[in-house]
């Protein structure tokens, strides 16, 4: 199976209309033959925000701006990747999430950023909500996916677990905070998911000032098939190469499970 992703490495949008911004995105998508639209993490944010303003723009599932990125989807016929401030009922702080919409409209998957960034004075934790489910394997005409958002690229086990769910493509929106080495950092990574995992790896970065703004497409050999720091990147996707990789080292045939239980337990084995 082959299709054009499309990684939109947007900034924070200078009229501060993030709809708007996302919807000129898309209809650039659409004239350049894309499938399945990208788009990086604080994508809803009109600019840096605090606390008491993260909470002020969250909004539920069906509040305006998933409805607003829905019917973009519907009138351009896409697959689109966002993310948004979902506000949870039970709490005052919202979710970072990642939302899945097809060329209908139709919501197809929602993620919930697991892992935290409390790291380089950054305090996440107490930004945001951490979700407790990694991503479903979310099927689509021209493949199988799954999410990761940011720092969830550190954690092996995230793509691990896709993979095994039956991924042939790992999509991490990111706004990957810039400093020493951190280019470096999210470069390697990406490479190395795909090739520890034999899929296609994909992160779009925020191209904000503090981050990185590097988006990058791997292919399951981890060789950077793709790379922009401004406008749309597009890259076609050959679903073959997933098969030829893992035929050619058959790494998920040569696992040994029962090994590995003691990590699940957050234990050393002996």
């Amino acid at each position: 199976m082959e299709f054009v992703l499309g990684l939109a490495p947007c900034g924070f949008p200078k009229d501060g209309d993030a709809l708007l911004q996302i919807d000129r995105y898309a209809r650039n998508a659409k004239q350049n033959g894309v499938d399945l639209l990208v788009f990086p993490e604080n994508l809803m944010c009109p600019h840096e925000l605090s606390v008491p303003e993260l909470v002020e723009i969250a909004e539920p599932l069906d509040g305006t701006f998933v409805q607003t990125i829905r019917r973009i989807a519907r009138a351009c016929g896409l697959w689109i990747v966002f993310t948004m401030y979902e506000s949870s009922p039970a709490h005052k702080l919202p979710y970072n999430a990642a939302v899945v919409v097809d060329g209908q409209g139709s919501l197809r998957g929602l993620y919930r950023k697991c892992h935290l960034y409390d790291a380089h004075r950054v305090r996440e934790s107490e930004r945001m909500l951490a979700g407790n489910r990694l991503c479903d394997a979310i099927h689509a005409p021209f493949g199988t996916f799954g999410l990761g958002i940011c720092y969830d690229l550190r954690f092996p086990e995230v793509s691990r677990t896709l993979a095994l769910k039956g991924c042939d493509l790992m999509l991490f929106p990111s706004a990957w905070h810039d400093g020493p080495h951190k280019l470096e950092h999210w470069e390697t990574l990406l490479r190395a998911r795909a090739i520890e995992n034999e899929c296609f790896v994909a992160g779009v970065c925020h191209g904000g000032p503090r981050y990185v703004g590097v988006s990058i497409a791997c292919d399951p050999l981890g060789q950077v098939v793709a790379r922009s720091t401004g406008d749309l990147m597009t890259c076609a996707i050959d679903l073959k190469a997933v098969c030829s990789a893992r035929e050619a080292m058959p790494i998920f045939e040569h696992r040994r499970p029962s090994l590995y239980q003691a990590l699940a337990q957050g234990e050393p084995s002996s």
